[in-house]
């Protein structure tokens, strides 16, 4: 069994997956443009994320072999802190539809290891 910080963190980050989905469900690039409620709460969460898989990973490397891309997704939160003027809407936007969906199950996998 994973320790306790680890387990948060990685709860952390599904509940951060699944708030974007709600967030952006039924929506399109163009309300994500022009709405800076839906924006702030996107990048917040994809923040979370990042910011999240760096602490587990300092707690737990061996984890990071099961989230693909984890160095990426710990890049794009620096990039949203620390470069938010030149964020692109289209990428974050982009990253919503390819790349979430793939971490999001990756997370459950860690979080739900089969049963012998």
């Amino acid at each position: 069994m994973l320790p306790l910080e680890v387990r948060k963190y990685l709860f952390d980050i599904r509940e951060a997956c699944e708030l974007l989905q709600r967030f952006t469900e039924g929506r399109t690039l163009r309300e994500y443009k022009t709405d800076p409620y839906l924006r702030s709460a996107v990048e917040r969460q994809f923040e979370i994320i990042g910011e999240a898989l760096r602490q587990m990973l300092t707690v737990h490397s061996d984890l990071a072999s099961f989230i693909s891309d984890s160095k990426r997704i710990i890049a794009f939160r620096n990039r949203l802190i620390h470069g938010y003027a030149d964020i692109s809407p289209e990428v974050v936007w982009g990253v919503l539809e390819s790349n979430l969906p793939r971490l999001k199950k990756e997370i459950e996998q860690i979080l739900t290891p089969e049963q012998d």
